[in-house]
């Protein structure tokens, strides 16, 4: 989603700006309700405009009341609608109850829901659960978005899809697979970031008129990076306006990682290049890449010379974990320069800890995990949490990757909502390295080169993908792509 509201909230902050929208406008929950359902309809007759019949899974909550409220419009406008309540809908309380008896009251058809019925609607409506769900889904309820899955008709989800932890995004055991959720109020973080990116399908946003003043008094959880772009050079310039890089790595099978790093820096505008690598690598690197400096560098006092020059230091592309790797990682993180730690050199972190204001760490899952001493499965489990404590424990710039990259510094916490499946291929996280570091070279801060290094990385695959599709995308098929930033 690279459109729609910058800023994103908890479900608990969601629940306040509810309340603030009744209190400031004076105005029942039950019409808030109201507005949501019709929402979902308008939003199902622009998406499937040819739709005759509808069929609606409904709860035991709210979210079960927006679902009635939807049948009953959909009723009125002459569709055939049939809902299936997992619960007896008599024991449903407050708004809930009253949209249901509404449905009742247009002779609205309801059956108690049975794993064995067979669906038949041109499009499903998921009203099961809403934000507040905290527990695995198990039981009926399991069943029944089995169910929906296995149906071969659209499905639209009512302001989350059941069983997706609206703050988190992880799946709580099952969750529906929608083609679109209409998002009430505010945007919940978890909609755009872990599993939860496979299971929302379109995302569309409906505020249902709560006033900006409620949102002046919620400080969001979360902002979502949006494109920046870089002013104009002054026609007066040289390369040394625009910074140093110093890749570092590139062991033995491992050179494309350094490469495809320096490039990239390149590609971003920076000024100068230099990769540090193994001497017998150094006169091949740069063979297809003439601009690229290429040192053979097998001791840290052959390091200290290219890390006095460099204003800009990324570690880690190709690096192992090697006596050599281990003496420039040492070097490195000793030289009081800005630097980027990615790949082996956060294996390396993560086995000597320590803190530094100034660098950026791009740990994948897997790299989180052995930073935060825990597994791969506790990371994507809050990944919001995840990438907080990482920051928290070792300062600087966090950015945990996956779907819905989170870029965390000491005041907040962001989700670049860019790039696509075909990124998940060797070499792609060097590229973004190369990104970050052209961008801190010429001026950025490492906070705004940490958000715009990924909102562009994967701006350029998505734009890569374009004319051949996902499949087969190659780390340096994103260089042609790096260069339209700036425009």
């Amino acid at each position: 989603m690279q459109n729609g509201p910058i800023n994103l909230y908890r479900a608990e902050q969601v629940r306040e700006l509810e309340r603030l929208a009744i209190s400031i406008q004076g105005i029942s929950s039950f019409e808030l309700m109201n507005r949501a359902g019709v929402a979902v309809f308008a939003c199902m007759n622009y998406q499937w405009p040819e739709m005759q019949s509808i069929a609606l899974f409904c709860g035991a909550g709210n979210n079960a009341g927006d679902g009635y409220i939807v049948a009953k419009l959909a009723l009125l406008a002459g569709l055939k609608v049939v809902v299936y309540s997992l619960v007896d809908p008599g024991n449903l309380s407050d708004d809930a109850l009253l949209a249901y008896r509404q449905y009742q009251e247009v002779q609205g058809e309801i059956i108690l829901f049975h794993p064995d019925q067979v669906i038949t609607a041109d499009v499903l409506v998921d009203a099961l659960f809403g934000i507040g769900l905290s527990r695995p889904i198990t039981g009926l309820y399991a069943q029944a978005i089995s169910l929906i899955n296995a149906t071969n008709v659209k499905v639209i989800a009512i302001d989350i899809p059941s069983g997706i932890h609206a703050d988190t995004g992880c799946v709580m055991a099952c969750a529906v697979k929608a083609h679109c959720t209409v998002s009430f109020v505010a945007l919940k973080q978890g909609l755009l970031t872990g599993s939860a990116v496979d299971y929302c399908g379109d995302i569309i946003y409906e505020s249902l008129a709560v006033p900006d003043a409620a949102f002046l008094e919620i400080k969001p959880a979360t902002v979502r990076v949006t494109k920046a772009l870089m002013p104009p050079r002054d026609r007066y310039s040289h390369k040394g306006r625009y910074g140093h890089v110093l890749i570092i790595g590139g062991d033995h099978g491992y050179t494309g990682a350094a490469r495809l790093a320096g490039e990239a820096a390149l590609r971003m505008g920076a000024g100068l290049v230099s990769i540090a690598t193994r001497v017998e690598h150094a006169a091949l690197m740069n063979l297809s890449r003439p601009e690229l400096m290429c040192h053979g560098v097998e001791t840290p006092e052959q390091l200290a010379r290219l890390l006095d020059k460099a204003s800009i230091v990324v570690i880690g592309p190709g690096l192992g974990q090697s006596d050599w790797a281990k003496s420039l990682f040492n070097k490195t993180i000793s030289a009081g320069k800005p630097m980027i730690i990615d790949a082996d050199a956060l294996n390396l972190l993560a086995k000597a800890p320590s803190t530094n204001s100034n660098w950026i760490l791009t740990p994948h899952p897997g790299e989180a995990a052995r930073l935060l001493n825990c597994t791969t499965a506790e990371i994507e489990q809050d990944r919001f949490a995840s990438v907080a404590a990482i920051q928290a424990q070792y300062d600087g710039i966090a950015l945990l990757k996956g779907a819905g990259t989170l870029i965390a510094s000491a005041d907040d916490c962001a989700i670049s909502t860019t790039g696509n499946p075909g990124m998940a291929t060797g070499g792609m996280g060097d590229v973004l390295v190369g990104v970050i570091a052209g961008m801190v070279a010429q001026g950025l801060s490492m906070k705004e080169a940490a958000q715009q290094g990924t909102y562009h990385h994967g701006l350029a695959a998505d734009n890569a993908v374009r004319e051949k599709g996902e499949r087969g995308l190659l780390a340096s098929d994103l260089m042609p792509y790096l260069r339209v930033w700036s425009l």
